[in-house]
């Protein structure tokens, strides 16, 4: 009897918790209510100042998630003073995660995912556009929307590869002769963003 009640009472708890459930974060539709803030507060500040614009300003207001998956996907490429892609439809993008290589089709599984040093691929048909990002974050949402916030994003096509062999013989150097541990970490970091340019290049 005791094992039949308890089991009635974690169903009833299972039933209960599915019931108050959240909604996952990235079905709600986005709020620009955190940069009208800021704005506000901004104009009170420094009322004979126009504001930054914030990486929000680039992005279009996101649409609620379809019934059905979309054929295209919509990702929106934001640096802090440029958005490089705005509401751009392509089949596919392939962002450089801190895990690995990550391919997003419409209808992928909402995720953030950290991004590392390396090459972010747009796919549109037949055509490729590859572009060298820095860092940074993606957000895929549950609508078949990509937001890629990145530090810095150059088309692959217009780095310099003497310039990059050049940067990247610079910091092996400095990490040869780093007496400090904050100069190891200077030169390490420079090492990794050339290496990942210098993949981005030959690969």
């Amino acid at each position: 009897m005791m094992r039949h009640g308890s089991r009635s009472l974690f169903s009833r708890a299972s039933a209960a918790s599915m019931r108050w459930r959240r909604q996952f974060s990235t079905d709600i539709p986005a709020e620009t209510t955190g940069d009208a803030k800021f704005l506000d507060s901004w104009k009170k500040m420094v009322p004979n100042m126009d504001p930054p614009k914030t990486p929000m300003a680039f992005m279009a207001p996101r649409p609620p998630t379809p019934s059905a998956i979309p054929s295209k996907l919509t990702v929106n490429l934001v640096l802090p003073y440029d958005a490089v892609l705005s509401a751009k439809e392509v089949d596919m993008v392939i962002v450089p995660a801190s895990t690995g290589q990550m391919g997003v089709l419409p209808g992928h599984v909402a995720t953030i995912a950290e991004l590392k040093p390396g090459v972010l691929s747009v796919h549109e048909g037949n055509d490729m556009t590859k572009y060298f990002v820095s860092g940074g974050f993606a957000f895929v949402h549950a609508n078949s929307i990509a937001d890629i916030v990145a530090i810095e994003a150059t088309p692959v096509d217009q780095i310099d590869p003497n310039l990059v062999q050049k940067g990247l013989a610079e910091f092996q150097q400095k990490l040869n002769t780093a007496s400090t541990d904050l100069e190891k970490a200077e030169a390490q970091i420079g090492i990794d963003v050339h290496s990942a340019l210098n993949a981005a290049l030959t690969g």
